[in-house]
């Protein structure tokens, strides 16, 4: 019987070592990385418009995203006389806020019209007063309007009524969810329940 222990050389015991610690490494590091989380909204992480504005809020403030940074940002496109689904759509986020419960300081809901020309910053503060105090609403000037629509790749179009002033307004009426760097990441469709979207909140702040 042969009885004889293979000799492993330094070279090649220093070798086995190094590879050895290199891949439990890796499986620590692998383990410890955090995964993406999956979202219920369309996840729009890295796209290429819904970037940025520079617009006066209710209160005669001028808005960036960057005046909300640590939030989550939602934002919406409407206006004020819309019969039924920008108040729906605004108590969704009422609720959201609800659902979020402590977490809801760390939410921000801006509304921008998509109808300047009646919406005044008056009629936008007492509307948002509707849902919740801490809601703003932004105005863009009406030259702003298209090329703000643009950016966010949002539809509106007048519609004429019977008089110069009962018109009306299509528009679009999904949402636009930031994270906390001011980054655009999922798209919420209209109709979409507030839990669902309380529940991608909760781990776009969870995730880092």
């Amino acid at each position: 019987m042969d009885t004889h222990t293979p000799h492993f050389s330094p070279i090649r015991r220093s070798f086995c070592a190094t590879a050895a610690l290199s891949i439990a490494t890796g499986f620590v590091l692998n383990g410890c990385s955090p995964q993406p989380p999956k979202f219920e909204s369309t996840d729009i992480t890295g796209a290429d418009y819904a970037k940025d504005f520079r617009l006066m809020d209710h209160g005669g403030n001028i808005r960036s995203l960057a005046d909300f940074r640590d939030k989550i940002v939602v934002i919406f496109f409407g206006f004020t006389q819309c019969p039924d689904v920008c108040p729906t759509s605004m108590s969704t986020m009422s609720g959201v806020k609800e659902l979020l419960g402590d977490l809801g300081n760390r939410l921000q809901v801006l509304f921008i019209t998509v109808d300047p020309e009646r919406d005044t910053a008056r009629l936008l503060s007492e509307y948002m007063r509707n849902f919740d105090p801490t809601f703003l609403a932004l105005r863009p000037e009406p030259a702003q309007l298209q090329a703000l629509a643009d950016a966010f790749k949002v539809y509106y179009r007048k519609v004429p009524g019977k008089t110069p002033t009962s018109y009306t307004m299509d528009h679009s009426a999904g949402k636009y969810i930031f994270d906390t760097m001011g980054k655009v990441r999922l798209f919420s469709s209209y109709g979409t329940e507030a839990k669902v979207i309380a529940s991608d909140i909760k781990k776009l702040l969870a995730y880092k």
